[in-house]
């Protein structure tokens, strides 16, 4: 099960890869006829096959991310989900034809040779399908403080510092509407016929839709190099946090806990190489 739920993982990364890739496409190029100044000009991309395959790939996505953490340990499915940037870079460099250089290569299996090292180190397992009230209580209370004040010191600070700091509370967002899907396919497990009468499924709407906005004003604050790391390394670590304290998974640490460390670096490192490479970042894609 777990390696399905890896498979799955994957899956889900390469659909969101591929929809940002198509979607930033199609928002690329003008579309003749539409004045920029009109609304519909400005939401014309709408209207093209690329934006719509993004769109159709993004529900993909969602649905095998549901099925991985149905399948698997929180502690799993989230930090593999990391390598969305990794098959970003391949799909943008095929569609643009702007091929990589040789150190974002190497940061791309830096990032892989990461994520593979720590899940072998930490090796998650096991773990409760559905999560006590009182626990989300004792984790959300303290998880919304730190958000909320992270978005409050976010406001008050520009460019490159927003970024991060934005970035930083989308990551508690997305690691707990993670977390509130798997409960919820936890406590359906059994049919669907129960499934809009748990708070779980609402409450991760609304957290989702949340983090999704907050992203938008991440990505406006500042550049991806910026706001990626807080990004994937938060969504990442928080997600294995929840994943032990939450659904009582097992992880490997002792003397394992610096190598693991070691492995958590260098997937900053190379989320910070990969998300300045214009491949990913969409740094002038008119010109490719």
């Amino acid at each position: 099960m777990i390696i399905l739920s890896v498979v799955l993982a994957l899956l889900a990364a390469l659909g969101n890869a591929g929809a940002s890739v198509l979607q930033r496409r199609a928002a690329a190029v003008d579309m003749p006829g539409l004045p920029g100044s009109h609304l519909f000009g400005k939401l014309g991309f709408i209207r093209r096959p690329a934006w719509r395959w993004g769109a159709g790939l993004l529900v993909v996505s969602g649905l095998a991310q549901a099925l991985a953490l149905a399948t698997g340990p929180l502690a799993v499915v989230q930090p593999v989900m990391t390598t969305e940037l990794l098959f970003t870079l391949v799909l943008a460099a095929i569609v643009f034809r702007r091929p990589p250089g040789v150190r974002t290569w190497g940061a791309f299996l830096g990032m892989a040779l990461g994520l593979a090292v720590f899940l072998l180190l930490a090796s998650p397992t096991g773990g409760l399908e559905t999560v006590p009230p009182k626990r989300w209580l004792f984790s959300a209370v303290p998880a919304a403080a730190v958000s909320i004040v992270l978005i409050l010191v976010g406001m008050r600070l520009r460019g490159s510092a927003r970024a991060a700091v934005l970035g930083s509370a989308t990551a508690i967002g997305f690691a707990f509407t993670a977390a509130l899907i798997k409960d919820t396919l936890g406590l359906v497990s059994g049919g669907v016929e129960g499934l809009f009468a748990t708070w779980q499924i609402y409450t991760a709407a609304a957290v989702g839709l949340s983090s999704f906005l907050l992203l938008q004003a991440t990505l406006r604050a500042g550049s991806l190099a910026a706001s990626q790391p807080a990004l994937t390394l938060g969504d990442s670590l928080l997600s294995v946090i929840l994943g032990v304290s939450l659904f009582e998974e097992q992880i490997n640490l002792g003397w394992r806990v610096l190598p693991e460390a070691a492995a958590l670096g260098l997937i900053v490192l190379a989320s910070v190489h990969l998300s300045s490479s214009p491949v990913v970042s969409g740094k002038d894609e008119q010109q490719w």
